[in-house]
């Protein structure tokens, strides 16, 4: 897999001056840089990680690297997504990453592959390449590309971030540890928010991003030693790197195909659950809301359940601000009651998720509202625009 013929892999005679740095490198040299030549690296994902890492492994000299996403660039990607640029915003992200790497480097071939990464096509697209760099931000896919990586003995370079920490380690290298081995089972669903949710510094998938796309670099030339067997820790508040020892399970459970990794993290449940939670409350819709409050807003309690900092983005005019986690502990409730006073209650969050668990948690206390679907973001698209988006 990582033994190529190297008497058949030639540079091209700019390689050698586009790689001068490389080749003078006792470490790498030429037979290092036709080993990269010669590689093939999956990236599974285009987002915060996988920006950096294909920017650098593509400057590396990485000869084929194969990108899988279906997802298209968004404003909210170029705070951190640094492959993709304003000009790309509503367009595939496969796309603009392939620009972006040829740019870079004109040898680089570039495989695409506008999907979600599936039990059914897993084996079949991860097959071909020679190491796989994980990428994404779920569980489910962070388990199947284990697994299939398990089947087929492919390297697994793994990396995730959330809001100022991350980690990065090689599983299943060298008969070391696999994904299961650090999360033997997924944890509970919406235990972990996403970067979505609970936010990232732009700065540190650049980091992480970095060290994966280093590790990559590593394997292919066989040089140095790796992080199978050490899961790194980076915290950027404080700047320190920690290291913890991952070792196999002996007890593990063998992987012997692929399974459902939506039930097997019980997304389904999560959702048919969040699903209830919702229908239970009454809604109303952004324009509802608008007509209420025109109408007789001085009798209606509009409460926003959003956080601090959130609040000070973005403001529904005449909306007063207590937070779910106070709700949550019991004193938002006694703060709403005082706020009521015969007034009809209306609750927002930012898209509708944490207004609907509101109500149903001041339901408990024997008070009623209706919640706003959609939330703010609802509100600045089709009532006021001048509401700034986040």
């Amino acid at each position: 897999m990582l033994n190529p013929n190297l008497d058949e892999i030639q540079l091209h005679p700019e390689e050698y001056e586009r790689f001068s740095r490389h080749l003078i490198l006792p470490e790498v040299g030429l037979e290092g840089q036709k080993r990269l030549k010669a590689a093939s690296v999956l990236c599974i994902g285009t987002g915060g990680l996988g920006s950096p890492l294909l920017l650098y492994l593509a400057a590396a000299g990485i000869g084929r690297i194969g990108i899988v996403d279906f997802d298209i660039v968004d404003k909210s990607n170029l705070q951190r997504q640094v492959i993709h640029g304003t000009s790309w915003v509503g367009k595939p992200k496969i796309e603009s990453a392939k620009d972006r790497i040829q740019e870079i480097n004109p040898f680089c071939q570039v495989d695409l592959y506008e999907t979600r990464l599936s039990s059914e096509n897993a084996l079949d697209i991860i097959e071909p390449y020679d190491v796989v760099v994980d990428g994404t931000d779920n569980f489910p896919t962070r388990y199947l590309v284990n697994d299939a990586c398990v089947l087929l003995n492919k390297p697994n370079v793994y990396g995730s971030i959330f809001r100022f920490e991350g980690q990065a380690t090689v599983f299943n290298y060298e008969d070391g540890p696999n994904y299961r081995d650090l999360y033997p089972e997924p944890p509970p669903p919406g235990m972990v928010p996403s970067c979505a949710e609970g936010g990232v510094l732009g700065i540190l998938p650049g980091i992480i991003g970095v060290i994966q796309a280093t590790e990559t670099v590593k394997i292919i030339i066989g040089k140095g030693r790796t992080l199978s067997g050490r899961l790194l820790l980076y915290n950027s508040l404080d700047m320190t790197f920690r290291e913890l020892k991952l070792r196999p399970n002996p007890v593990r459970p063998v992987i012997e195909e692929l399974i459902d990794y939506e039930q097997f993290c019980g997304i389904p449940q999560a959702k048919a659950a969040e699903e209830a939670e919702q229908s239970a409350v009454p809604e109303m819709s952004v324009k509802e809301l608008k007509a209420l409050l025109d109408a007789k807003g001085d009798n209606v309690l509009l409460l926003d359940v959003r956080n601090p900092h959130e609040w000070e983005i973005a403001q529904i005019p005449g909306a007063v601000l207590v937070p779910l986690p106070d709700i949550e502990k019991g004193e938002g409730v006694d703060k709403v009651k005082s706020l009521l006073n015969g007034h009809e209650l209306v609750v927002h969050c930012r898209s509708g998720v944490r207004s609907a668990k509101a109500l149903g948690i001041l339901k408990e206390s024997g008070i009623t509202g209706t919640n706003v679907a959609g939330g703010i973001l609802a509100w600045s698209e089709e009532i006021d625009p001048s509401v700034p988006q986040y």
